[in-house]
């Protein structure tokens, strides 16, 4: 398992084109400079990418890439036929990017708050991130937010999703060189959780999308492997499933206790000195999980040792609510259709009355 694939959450940017983000432009509700640079990067993206069937029968083409695409079109196949996500043009093409990421994500909280700073946009709402396709703008954007005192964070996302909102086979989301060389079981979550973006989407509500489209990813990937006759997929998923189950639960405590010393009353001066203690705390058990019951394993050194609070804000929207929908699908008898529609009807409310329906 590469190293850059062994982060904990499945982060994603959405693009809005023509949709939303030239007429953002007119109506002057974000930078005119960001708004561009999506642009420019997504079509960047677009013009790179070929139809799988051509880079097949491309033989410039390694044998390990058509090997993996071959399998990426067996997922594809698998995620209409048996968990009734869309069947459009998505991921039936592919693009070498030439680089180790297709977008940057910039994420920011408060010195003493774990609630993400939100960035507002046409068709998406406000969200808790802003997406660059180059390094050097989205490292000089974090730049800006450490100016003004914010505990900040940049990582490479691998894919995001335009929602299937974009007309025609040419704007489909593809393939990409960043992601094709995940474990199977990592590639095929990764298709299942941007195709469930497609399905439902409640515009500027992060947790809810996330967590939904990472209960469909495990959801979804458990009845992948359960048709797989190569015992090295589940072996290799059971294992690294392990070690995300662990990870989750030592961060998700740690930023239970984080968000109870902000929340107390008492001193800036004393929550700070209590924040780098848990950190320092939190640092330390991760050293010995990893050194007693992982092997060794340092896929996670690189975030520990850039976790702030940034960071911890960023990973409960990948996960807070996934137990509710999971719940959720079980009440719908495991059915996907009846679980996609109730989701849907979820988007479509106001977020206190999504929120209260998931915590019941």
């Amino acid at each position: 398992m590469k190293k850059s694939r062994s982060r904990c959450w499945r982060a994603v940017v959405w693009v809005s084109l023509s949709l939303g983000l030239l007429g953002g432009l007119m109506a002057g509700c974000s930078s005119t400079g960001y708004l561009l640079q999506s642009v420019r990067g997504h079509v960047g993206i677009l013009q790179a990418a070929r139809p799988v069937d051509d880079v097949l029968a491309d033989p410039q083409s390694s044998s390990k890439l058509q090997e993996r695409l071959r399998l990426t079109q067996q997922m594809r196949d698998f995620a209409v036929s048996n968990l009734a996500l869309p069947d459009n043009a998505s991921y039936r093409r592919y693009a070498d990017l030439g680089r180790s990421a297709a977008v940057w994500n910039v994420v920011a909280a408060p010195e003493i708050s774990l609630t993400l700073t939100s960035s507002c946009f046409p068709v998406v709402g406000c969200v808790g991130y802003r997406g660059f396709f180059q390094r050097e703008q989205a490292d000089a954007h974090a730049q800006t937010l450490r100016d003004q005192g914010l505990d900040v964070m940049v990582y490479g996302v691998p894919a995001y999703s335009t929602l299937g909102r974009l007309p025609g086979r040419y704007f489909a989301d593809p393939l990409l060189n960043t992601f094709i060389n995940d474990t199977p079981a990592d590639l095929a979550k990764l298709i299942f959780h941007e195709l469930a973006h497609q399905v439902a989407f409640a515009a500027g509500d992060t947790v809810f999308n996330e967590s939904f489209a990472t209960a469909v990813e495990r959801l979804g990937v458990q009845r992948w492997l359960s048709t797989q006759e190569e015992a090295s997929f589940r072996r290799d998923f059971e294992r690294l499933e392990q070690h995300r189950a662990e990870f989750r639960a030592l961060t998700m405590r740690f930023r239970t206790e984080l968000e109870q010393v902000f929340q107390r009353s008492g001193s800036d001066v004393e929550k700070r000195q209590r924040k780098v203690q848990l950190y320092a705390d939190m640092r330390a058990e991760y050293r010995r999980i990893k050194t007693e019951r992982w092997g060794g394993y340092a896929g996670y050194d690189r975030w520990f040792e850039r976790a702030n609070n940034a960071s911890l804000a960023v990973l409960a929207a990948y996960n807070t609510q996934v137990p509710a929908f999971e719940s959720l699908f079980e009440r719908c008898d495991r059915d996907f259709p009846r679980f996609y529609a109730e989701v849907r009807r979820l988007a479509a409310l106001p977020k206190a009355e999504r929120d209260a329906f998931l915590v019941r």
